[in-house]
């Protein structure tokens, strides 16, 4: 066993030189080799307090069972965005805090319970990355289009409109395309971990698609109150489609080995932690995670962009503008002249000037902002409104057919969603906003107008 082959079974950096020496002495003294000394391993690291006086093991036993190597600093603090946020993600981001390795922490104001870090958290982390502080839904993003045509068109060609958006992308848990879309994404090296290459292919058939949970594509108007120079458009009312999701099936392969890898790393004491188990950024696994997020990332970027070629191309629209942003992912960045690795779960990048799309519900607008770079924040805002319950309370509350014949008489249109995605199981977006001044400044409004989710029931992706 080398060392590679040791990292992979759960043995810490910091015990790697007496590991060797005990696969060393399994092998002289013991005569092990092969599967056997696999499963000599596999007993040891299940107990290894009960070794500490093995001739093989005792050595590993005692490093291993040292609590001096596996000091937890005190936790630091954090500053939170927002009030209605529930007393389980405080906990969740207390925990988080609590990582070694942890340098700057922030919640912001859609906060709501997640895995490991809550949605809505922000943690930077020195040397380390942490797969669950990403998400199961790696670079899950936003990205709006304006396109070239009249407003009044939403409603004198509606079903042209909602046509487009039935036939330009598939919802649902597995769902893609019997003809495969091309994009440059896929000549990119998904090599890079045995992950990403035994996944290219559903990635190649899921390219283009949205999957479930609140992931959706609509259409609404975007209104301007003043002219914006990035933008290049004039103060005024245009049509925009609106999508939202992620890297699909692939990324949530992604998240769930190097999270398994992470956690059978984990030293006895730290098991707690859970799904905030890190991978150190200088290990193989650490940097085969980091390959495979930012391949992640450029895949869902380049899903988003042919949902819109596709939509508009249906439409028989062209786009003139447009915004998009990650909010599942984790970048280098330098904070407090350190560089970290700074993880938004569910938070959108808001560094000074930078653009971003935060949305609110089917019923409710999303907003185009422009980043202020709080570095209290971390250069982060919301990524939403943020759920206020249980998607199992909602779908026992709401009755989702009432829902779409309440929202069709105040004009939006719900093609298909599920009663867990209804406006009442969301924050109030307006609030959310207000409580996010310092973070970002407004630059326009979509309104939408017609919507389309998963309505067949799939268990929720996000």
């Amino acid at each position: 066993m080398n060392k590679r082959q040791l990292e992979k079974i759960g043995i810490p950096d910091y015990a790697l030189r007496e590991a060797i020496q005990a696969v060393q002495k399994a092998v002289s003294v013991r005569g092990l080799r092969g599967t056997p000394l696999k499963q000599a391993f596999k007993e040891f690291l299940d107990a290894p307090e009960a070794f500490t006086e093995d001739e093989v093991f005792g050595e590993l036993a005692l490093v291993l069972t040292d609590e001096t190597n596996h000091f937890v600093p005190d936790p630091i603090s954090y500053r939170t965005w927002g009030t209605e946020i529930d007393p389980a993600s405080h906990v969740q981001m207390q925990q988080a805090c609590g990582l070694p390795g942890a340098y700057g922490a922030a919640l912001m104001p859609d906060a709501h319970v997640g895995y490991g870090l809550p949605i809505g958290g922000v943690l930077a982390m020195e040397g380390k990355v942490v797969p669950y502080a990403v998400g199961v839904d790696i670079a899950c993003r936003m990205k709006l289009s304006i396109l070239d045509m009249p407003v009044e068109s939403l409603e004198k060609n509606f079903e042209h409109y909602r046509n487009s958006l039935e036939n330009g992308t598939r919802f649902g848990v597995g769902s893609k395309w019997d003809t495969p879309h091309d994009h440059e994404v896929l000549d990119r090296d998904w090599t890079v971990t045995r992950v990403t290459r035994e996944n290219k292919d559903k990635a190649r058939n899921q390219l283009g698609t949205s999957g479930s949970g609140n992931h959706f594509v609509e259409y609404g108007i975007v209104t301007l109150d003043e002219r914006d120079e990035e933008l290049n458009l004039d103060a005024g009312q245009y049509v925009a489609l609106l999508s939202h999701s992620g890297s699909r099936g692939t990324g949530a392969s992604v998240c769930n080995v190097y999270s398994s890898i992470a956690q059978r790393k984990l030293p006895q004491s730290m098991k707690d932690f859970g799904r905030l188990a890190w991978l150190e950024m200088d290990s193989a696994e650490g940097q085969e995670y980091w390959e495979a997020m930012n391949l992640m990332g450029e895949y869902a970027a380049a899903n988003h962009a042919v949902i819109h070629k596709n939509v508009a191309k249906l439409l028989g629209a062209r786009i003139i503008s447009g915004v998009e942003n990650h909010h599942n992912f984790a970048w280098k960045e330098t904070h407090g002249g350190k560089e970290v690795i700074v993880h938004r779960k569910g938070a959108t990048p808001a560094g000074a000037g930078v653009l971003g799309v935060i949305p609110g519900s089917m019923a409710s607008p999303a907003f185009i902002v422009r980043g202020k770079g709080n570095a209290e924040s971390l250069d982060s805002a919301s990524h939403g409104a943020g759920r206020r319950m249980s998607r199992t309370k909602a779908k026992s509350l709401y009755n989702f057919k009432a829902v779409r014949n309440d929202l069709l008489k105040k004009g939006v249109h719900i093609i298909s969603a599920g009663s867990d995605e209804v406006p009442g199981v969301y924050k109030d977006i307006e609030s959310v906003m207000q409580e996010q001044q310092d973070l970002v400044e407004t630059v326009g409004r979509f309104d939408p107008k017609i919507v389309k989710m998963c309505g067949d029931g799939s268990r929720a992706e996000d």
